[in-house]
């Protein structure tokens, strides 16, 4: 599997994945890093089936239109997204690049269309895990009741060893593991639901 993680403007990750033996792709969001993305594909002569957004905010989604139009990639986003697409997902979805699958999690709490992608042990988690942090919820649609259940309930319950790539670069590194954030990020400690809202709403 191709697998690069790339950041040209600011601090969004932008993901390129390929299947190596058929040159099948998928970009993950292009944000403000379309050009380089573009560069990429062209000089690896990869055949682009999808751009996905981890979820709608404009920072993610920015480089759809010139993905779309450079590829002719379909854009896929979770059935919530305000984005336009062309692929409805949803949890438990499925994506098939090549031989790859990819596997589709609903985490909301960031926003209501907030999803991460899992392919060949590598969890992309959008702006729901950072390294070392965890996503906002004081924006519009954001929930720390949705939150809490996304990071607690489903994304935990991962195997320690799946690697985890954030949408941002936030952290001390770019990449991490399940079982590095459960031992490192001071969000992921346990709590109760209600200690979890309280500490959203701290300063």
């Amino acid at each position: 599997m191709f697998f690069r993680q790339l950041k040209y403007r600011g601090d969004n990750f932008s993901y390129l994945i390929a299947d190596d033996a058929t040159g099948d792709a998928m970009v993950v969001d292009p944000s403000f890093n379309a050009d380089v993305l573009l560069q990429t594909i062209h000089q690896q002569g990869f055949t682009v089936q999808y751009v996905v957004n981890t979820h709608h905010h404009r920072d993610h989604s920015a480089g759809n239109g010139i993905l779309h139009a450079q590829t002719g990639a379909k854009i896929v986003a979770h059935r919530f997204a305000q984005v336009d697409q062309e692929v409805k997902v949803d949890d438990g979805d499925t994506l098939q690049v090549g031989g790859l699958r990819v596997e589709v999690l609903h985490t909301p709490g960031h926003s209501p269309d907030s999803i991460c992608l899992l392919v060949e042990g590598k969890l992309l988690t959008g702006d729901t895990l950072f390294v070392g942090e965890c996503g906002r919820t004081d924006l519009p649609g954001g929930s720390a009741t949705a939150l809490y259940h996304s990071l607690f309930q489903k994304i935990l319950t991962l195997t320690d060893d799946v690697e985890v790539y954030p949408g941002h670069d936030y952290g001390p590194r770019p990449a991490s593991t399940i079982g590095q954030e459960k031992r490192t990020n001071y969000t992921l400690k346990p709590r109760t639901l209600r200690e979890f809202i309280e500490f959203m709403r701290a300063p």
